[in-house]
């Protein structure tokens, strides 16, 4: 069984896209209709920066989706035929679904545009922070956040990997999270460099927001079936996808159960499109798994040969 994948948000770079645009006619069409949808030139952004630009959540999240479904498309791959289940890392849900047709392309552009833009504005700039915990399994950064909070909001925000946790929150919580990581057992503590706390409740007015834009944006239910964030189970009723991509936006990503849970139904090969960044913790996950990122036309070449 196979499971195609879709990355999240920090996989973005200036640059990307562009040789792919310049070797194929179905990834420049999914760039131009980016651009059409959201009614700006994103695909330029992309290509051309400049990087402080293209880092802004609200054009982030579009591009890394154009960028996925570009790299889909122009591989020629037919999802229904080659993939048993679709899952994507916090925006790359989003991705997912409109690979499986849940979204057409431009809903789903405009959809994380709006999401960005949300979620930017949910959090003044310097109130939350984020952090990565490494060689921190769940339990432990659990026990970390629930010694730092004292009073304020400090949660897990993304199960990753074994041993890659990060968690979100009010800044001064993050800042006490990262000086107790270490007595926790965690290896290290980093600061990551984001503009807001994504997937912690300091988020609920992006998931307000995110609610009145799903229930008007139309759904069609994937032709796979989707591994969800927020319960790592799969899920085919465009009424609960809506409801979980609206929990989605304060809840946890539960990226580690979901690929173990993957395995576990009897998945062996992920493909990941549009990034590299979750195909090394899917095999820190499932270490049997036969994992393909895929980013470039060579990349593109060498899957379809083989798949």
């Amino acid at each position: 069984m196979r499971a195609f994948i879709f990355p999240g948000q920090g996989s973005q770079s200036v640059g990307m896209g562009k040789a792919l645009a310049g070797a194929s006619r179905e990834a420049r069409a999914v760039f131009e209709e980016a651009d059409e949808a959201l009614g700006q030139n994103l695909s330029r952004l992309m290509a051309e920066g400049p990087a402080d630009e293209l880092l802004l959540t609200e054009n982030a999240q579009p591009a890394i989706m154009a960028n996925a479904l570009a790299t889909l498309r122009a591989s020629g791959i037919d999802l229904r035929a080659k993939a048993d289940f679709v899952a994507g890392h916090s925006l790359g849900e989003y991705s997912a679904l409109c690979a499986a047709g849940t979204f057409d392309l431009a809903t789903a552009a405009r959809l994380l545009k709006k999401r960005g833009q949300a979620m930017q504005a949910a959090v003044p700039v310097g109130e939350g922070a984020m952090a990565a915990l490494l060689g921190a399994d769940l339990a432990i950064a659990q026990a970390v956040v629930e010694a730092a909070a004292q009073g304020e909001v400090c949660t897990v925000a993304n199960d990753n990997d074994p041993g890659q946790v990060v968690i979100s929150g009010h800044k001064g919580a993050i800042e006490r999270a990262l000086e107790i990581a270490k007595e926790k057992g965690a290896k290290r503590a980093i600061l990551l460099p984001v503009s807001a706390p994504f997937h912690c409740p300091l988020m609920k007015p992006a998931a307000e927001a995110m609610a009145e834009a799903l229930a008007a944006a139309h759904m069609e239910p994937p032709a796979v079936s989707l591994y969800a964030n927020v319960t790592a189970g799969p899920v085919d009723s465009p009424d609960t996808i809506r409801e979980l991509l609206v929990e989605q936006v304060t809840g946890m990503v539960r990226w580690r159960e979901s690929v173990a849970n993957m395995a576990a139904a009897g998945v062996i090969h992920f493909v990941e499109f549009g990034g590299k960044v979750l195909g090394p913790m899917v095999k820190r996950i499932a270490p049997d798994a036969q994992v393909a990122s895929v980013v470039t036309m060579d990349d593109i070449d060498a899957l379809v040969k083989e798949i």
